[in-house]
């Protein structure tokens, strides 16, 4: 394969025919977090011709994303188990660099609620077979600057989730002059009768996992605790992608009255991105089990997608 020769990678030579590994997490850098409790990877392993195995450990008691009262795990693990593998295989495999900026293109993740595992003791072990494709070079070919990734999910040998997604990969100097042709405002708008939800309204266990306000019929993108320990768990100069997608959860759940607050699946695009400042409008409507929505900034809409409910 060009990509790997030119990186200097050998063609893998398979599964090594050990078990995965469930017994610790993988080095929290590598999947760019800064807390050890907030990474769900626990192992992955090539199995040639970029197809790939892992395994994850989605706890029980995750602060954020508490299971249901069921058993079941909150879907947003989902798309949580894929960033990181979206950081970590090109960065094991592909010799991205550890320091490269990676930016979401787009992402979707279905769920099978008949097949989805339950958590009633412990922790759920999940494996995930996963396959990179359309990589993306520079013109020498030398390094990768993005590619493709989908995943499935399975728990007890069931598979129960699909996932995927689109990033790009940007070294310091080319991420510099991308964000300096962004047009995003630095000042904080005043929102003068905001209102924030309760917790029970979105369907999230605390206060300060409440990303929305509402101000004047409008909702807006306000995060409660912008140092939330999952959400911000380290620093960004703009929204993350996983932010983005929980706002339009919570902005669902808003436009419903409580009643759509559980996606089954869902898709995500970012066109631009989306700054902390000033708050971007979140806009939703439904359309029976399916909500639309979009993040408009300064009038310029920088995220659209789809949330699909049972």
């Amino acid at each position: 394969m060009i990509v790997r020769e030119a990186c200097g990678l050998s063609e893998p030579s398979g599964p090594t025919g050990r078990p995965l590994s469930w017994s610790r997490t993988v080095e929290r850098e590598a999947v760019h977090r800064v807390s050890v409790a907030e990474v769900l990877l626990t192992d992955v392993r090539t199995l040639g011709d970029d197809r790939f195995e892992a395994a994850a450990q989605w706890p029980r008691s995750h602060p954020t994303f508490p299971h249901g009262g069921d058993g079941r795990h909150h879907p947003l693990m989902i798309a949580e188990t894929l960033r990181e593998l979206g950081i970590y295989i090109p960065t094991r495999y592909y010799a991205v660099p550890a320091g490269a900026h990676f930016l979401i293109r787009d992402l979707f993740y279905r769920l099978d609620p008949e097949a989805e595992p339950r958590a009633p003791h412990g922790a759920t072990d999940i494996t995930c077979r996963a396959a990179v494709t359309d990589i993306h070079t520079t013109p020498s070919g030398r390094f990768v600057t993005g590619m493709r990734l989908d995943i499935a999910l399975a728990a007890g040998g069931r598979r129960f989730a699909w996932a995927g997604g689109t990033a790009r990969f940007l070294d310091g100097t080319s991420y510099a002059e991308t964000r300096s042709a962004a047009s995003g405002q630095t000042a904080r708008r005043r929102l003068r009768a905001a209102v924030r939800p309760s917790p029970g309204q979105l369907a999230v266990p605390a206060a300060r996992d409440v990303l929305v306000v509402r101000d004047g019929g409008v909702v807006y993108l306000d995060p409660a605790d912008p140092r939330h320990p999952f959400f911000y768990d380290h620093w960004s100069d703009h929204v993350p992608g996983l932010v983005l997608l929980e706002s339009a959860r919570q902005a669902a759940a808003l436009a419903t009255d409580g009643l759509l607050t559980r996606p089954v699946a869902c898709r995500l695009k970012a066109i631009r991105f989306t700054e902390s400042y000033p708050p971007a409008v979140v806009e939703c409507t439904s359309h029976g089990r399916t909500c639309v929505f979009r993040l408009r900034q300064a009038e310029i809409c920088t995220a659209v997608g789809v949330l699909q409910y049972l």
